[in-house]
Protein backbone atom coordinates (compact mmCIF):
# COMPACT_ATOMS: atom_id res chain seq x y z
CA UNK A 1 0.00 0.00 0.00
CA UNK A 2 2.39 2.30 0.86
CA UNK A 3 4.33 1.89 -2.78
CA UNK A 4 7.84 3.47 -1.99
CA UNK A 5 6.27 5.92 0.47
CA UNK A 6 8.17 6.40 3.61
CA UNK A 7 4.88 6.46 5.57
CA UNK A 8 1.14 5.93 4.79
CA UNK A 9 -1.01 8.27 7.79
CA UNK A 10 -4.67 8.25 7.86
CA UNK A 11 -6.98 11.17 8.99
CA UNK A 12 -6.68 12.17 11.82
CA UNK A 13 -3.18 11.96 12.51
CA UNK A 14 -1.17 13.44 15.09
CA UNK A 15 0.99 16.63 14.30
CA UNK A 16 4.46 14.10 16.10
CA UNK A 17 3.18 11.14 13.39
CA UNK A 18 3.89 13.73 10.28
CA UNK A 19 7.17 14.95 11.96
CA UNK A 20 8.50 11.17 12.94
CA UNK A 21 7.90 10.36 8.97
CA UNK A 22 9.38 13.60 8.14
CA UNK A 23 12.80 12.76 9.73
CA UNK A 24 12.56 9.14 8.72
CA UNK A 25 12.53 10.27 5.33
CA UNK A 26 15.66 12.73 5.74
CA UNK A 27 17.71 10.43 7.12
CA UNK A 28 17.03 7.65 4.67
CA UNK A 29 17.70 10.53 1.52
CA UNK A 30 21.12 11.37 3.75
CA UNK A 31 21.67 7.62 4.06
CA UNK A 32 21.06 7.33 0.30
CA UNK A 33 22.88 10.26 -0.61
CA UNK A 34 26.25 9.06 1.29
CA UNK A 35 26.03 5.91 -0.25
CA UNK A 36 25.71 7.51 -4.21
CA UNK A 37 28.46 9.58 -3.14
CA UNK A 38 30.82 6.57 -1.99
CA UNK A 39 30.00 4.65 -4.71
CA UNK A 40 30.78 7.74 -7.03
CA UNK A 41 34.55 7.78 -5.35
CA UNK A 42 34.84 4.26 -6.17
CA UNK A 43 34.15 4.63 -9.28
CA UNK A 44 36.40 7.78 -9.73
CA UNK A 45 38.77 5.78 -8.64
CA UNK A 46 38.74 2.65 -10.49
CA UNK A 47 38.42 5.00 -13.83
CA UNK A 48 42.23 5.65 -13.08
CA UNK A 49 42.80 1.84 -13.37
CA UNK A 50 44.69 0.64 -16.01
CA UNK A 51 43.42 -1.80 -18.73
CA UNK A 52 45.38 -4.73 -16.85
CA UNK A 53 44.83 -3.48 -13.28
CA UNK A 54 41.14 -3.53 -14.33
CA UNK A 55 41.87 -7.28 -15.60
CA UNK A 56 43.62 -8.14 -12.04
CA UNK A 57 41.08 -6.67 -10.06
CA UNK A 58 37.97 -9.59 -10.18
CA UNK A 59 40.82 -11.88 -10.06
CA UNK A 60 42.20 -10.66 -7.00
CA UNK A 61 38.89 -9.78 -4.65
CA UNK A 62 37.86 -13.58 -5.91
CA UNK A 63 41.19 -14.70 -3.67
CA UNK A 64 43.08 -16.18 -6.41
CA UNK A 65 46.63 -16.21 -5.34
CA UNK A 66 49.16 -13.97 -7.62
CA UNK A 67 50.90 -17.37 -9.09
CA UNK A 68 47.05 -18.34 -10.52
CA UNK A 69 46.16 -14.49 -11.51
CA UNK A 70 49.69 -14.88 -13.63
CA UNK A 71 48.95 -17.93 -15.04
CA UNK A 72 44.81 -16.86 -15.79
CA UNK A 73 46.11 -13.49 -17.73
CA UNK A 74 49.08 -14.75 -19.37
CA UNK A 75 52.01 -12.53 -17.60
CA UNK A 76 54.58 -13.50 -14.30
CA UNK A 77 53.81 -13.70 -10.92
CA UNK A 78 56.11 -10.01 -10.32
CA UNK A 79 54.02 -8.54 -12.79
CA UNK A 80 51.02 -9.51 -11.24
CA UNK A 81 52.76 -7.60 -8.07
CA UNK A 82 52.83 -4.79 -9.89
CA UNK A 83 49.86 -4.51 -11.19
CA UNK A 84 47.65 -6.02 -7.56
CA UNK A 85 50.32 -3.13 -5.72
CA UNK A 86 49.24 -0.28 -7.86
CA UNK A 87 45.96 -1.34 -8.18
CA UNK A 88 45.56 -1.49 -4.14
CA UNK A 89 47.02 1.97 -4.21
CA UNK A 90 44.96 3.84 -6.76
CA UNK A 91 41.66 2.58 -5.00
CA UNK A 92 43.03 3.68 -1.52
CA UNK A 93 42.52 0.31 -0.28
CA UNK A 94 44.76 -0.93 2.66
CA UNK A 95 43.71 -4.34 2.72
CA UNK A 96 42.11 -7.13 0.35
CA UNK A 97 38.43 -7.28 2.36
CA UNK A 98 38.52 -3.52 2.17
CA UNK A 99 39.21 -3.65 -1.55
CA UNK A 100 36.50 -7.10 -1.76
CA UNK A 101 33.99 -4.40 -0.03
CA UNK A 102 34.73 -1.85 -2.78
CA UNK A 103 34.32 -3.76 -5.34
CA UNK A 104 31.03 -5.03 -3.92
CA UNK A 105 29.91 -1.70 -3.87
CA UNK A 106 30.94 -1.00 -7.01
CA UNK A 107 28.77 -4.42 -8.64
CA UNK A 108 32.45 -5.58 -9.94
CA UNK A 109 31.70 -9.63 -9.66
CA UNK A 110 33.58 -11.21 -6.46
CA UNK A 111 33.17 -14.69 -7.84
CA UNK A 112 35.71 -16.17 -10.24
CA UNK A 113 34.97 -14.58 -13.33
Amino acid sequence: MKAGAVEFLTKPFRDQDLLDAIQVGLERDRARRQREAEIATLRERFEWLTPREREVLPLVVFGLPNKQVAAEIGTSEATVKVHRSQLMRKMAANSLPELVRMAEKMGIPTTKP
